[in-house]
């Protein structure tokens, strides 16, 4: 399994990309997370509008095995939620890292304690 170097990753298994010039990332959760997870069979985002601060719940993904919280990796606003995710689950197993992302935040803090590709891969592994 190998984690995008260029995204960030938090121990709770999200990953957030670089932000664009509006100040704005992308979230989503590991292959790493969905293979744990098993098959996902609902996901309940944030609401565009929705402040998150890092570290605590912000919404769940529930699979044939058990419910998880979706924890924010940063503090921000919800600017956009992946409504095919909503509609199709799956694609969180089948594409986490592209079309199986989450939600997109617009980063006003906490980012300080996302962890590199090569950190999270030896988090993993530990």
């Amino acid at each position: 399994m190998s984690n995008p170097q260029q995204l960030r990753f938090t121990k709770e298994h999200e990953w957030v990309t670089e932000v664009d010039a509006d100040g704005v990332a992308t979230v989503g959760i590991t292959e790493y997370a969905a293979n744990a997870l098993g098959d996902v069979v609902f996901a309940q985002l944030p609401e565009v509008g929705d402040t998150i601060t890092a570290g605590e719940t912000c919404g769940e993904l529930e699979s044939t095995k058990s419910v998880s919280d979706l924890f924010a990796p940063v503090t921000g606003e919800v600017t956009a939620a992946n409504q095919d995710v909503v509609d199709d689950p799956a694609l969180v197993n089948t594409a986490p890292f592209e079309g199986g992302w989450l939600f997109k935040v617009k980063i006003t803090g906490g980012e300080d304690d996302l962890l590199s590709a090569d950190e999270y891969t030896a988090f993993t592994a530990g």
